[in-house]
């Protein structure tokens, strides 16, 4: 029986983010530009059995043509990528992220990574990130992350990180590479670190599992399934809280990020103030009672009555 799971290492491409057609459409020019001969997507793929910039290096005559060649290609990313997250992996990121240390390595630039991880409000869920800018071999970066001292220290999607007692330091048998190429589960084996693949970006499950990976993931769901067990039915708590999973009271004061000082506040969103005037309008109860009230000459109002009265109170607010 495996241990517990102490630290998730995240791939970017391909793994957190749809990367097939946004990356092809960056590399592409590249490819053209420096003469490499990767025309198609399907070469462009086989170019991450390995390590993409060694696979790189390989299509050139010359080292000056291979660092003429990345340098433009991580230009290209830091410019033009932008890709989508994979759906349902914001909920996977911020569930772990509630017990385990985070991190992410990829081949990408640091500003590429900054850029995705903050526009979906992911960045402080991991503690480490290791871009291709500043650590290009992923066994480098894997070493560095399991020889600090203080890598067992997370964050929990504050920007503040552990502070509270001792964090017991991760290591390779509880330590976890999440990628989908054959070429990081090669990279994390030689680390001895274990190996989740997921079948969304680019190697098939066949080619995850002959390079090593110890389980691959169709849906994201089944990370948190393989890696906590029974546990990963349990809601994450305070800041790791999936937003939108619970909607605050009516009349709360909640501090949205937006602007807004609370429910009722002259700037409150038009669209909140309309749902919340409907929400007060249907469960208020009337201050007189239906056999006093001589609109009703002793009788309660009709179910319609009650609408076009509720209906009245939203027009006057």
């Amino acid at each position: 029986m495996r241990g517990p799971v102490r630290a998730v290492v995240f791939d970017l491409d391909g793994t957190l983010v749809q990367t097939r057609v946004a990356s092809w459409e960056v590399f592409a020019p590249i490819s053209r530009r420096h003469g490499l001969g990767v025309d198609t997507p399907a070469q462009y793929f086989e170019l991450f059995r390995g390590n993409v910039f060694t696979s790189i290096r390989g299509l050139c005559s010359d080292d000056e043509q291979a660092r003429a060649a990345t340098a433009d290609f991580l230009a290209a990313l830091r410019a033009d990528y932008a890709p989508p997250l994979v759906p349902g992996m914001h909920a996977v990121v911020r569930r772990l992220a509630s017990e385990c240390t985070l991190a992410v390595m990829s081949s990408n630039a640091m500003e590429v990574l900054r850029r995705v991880l903050v526009d979906n409000e992911l960045a402080y869920c991991f503690a480490h990130v290791f871009g291709g800018d500043v650590a290009p071999d992923k066994r480098a970066a894997l070493r560095a992350f399991l020889a600090d001292a203080g890598s067992g220290y997370g964050r929990r999607c504050s920007a503040d990180y552990d502070e509270a007692g001792e964090a017991e330091r991760p290591d390779p048998s509880t330590t976890v590479l999440v990628t989908d190429t054959a070429g990081d589960v090669r990279d994390a084996r030689e680390v001895g670190v274990r190996v989740v693949g997921v079948t969304w970006g680019m190697h098939s499950a066949r080619e995850l599992t002959e390079a090593g990976a110890e389980f691959v993931a169709l849906w994201p769901q089944e990370v948190l399934s393989h890696l906590l067990g029974d546990d990963a039915a349990r809601e994450p708590t305070g800041a790791c809280a999936v937003p939108g999973a619970a909607a605050p009271a009516p009349g709360t004061a909640t501090d949205c990020g937006c602007g807004c000082t609370g429910a009722g506040s002259v700037e409150e969103r038009p669209g909140e103030r309309r749902r919340r005037r409907r929400r007060e309008a249907v469960t208020t109860v009337p201050a007189v009672p239906p056999d006093e009230d001589p609109r009703t000459n002793g009788h309660r109002p009709a179910a319609s009555d009650d609408v076009l009265e509720a209906m009245r109170r939203i027009c006057r607010g």
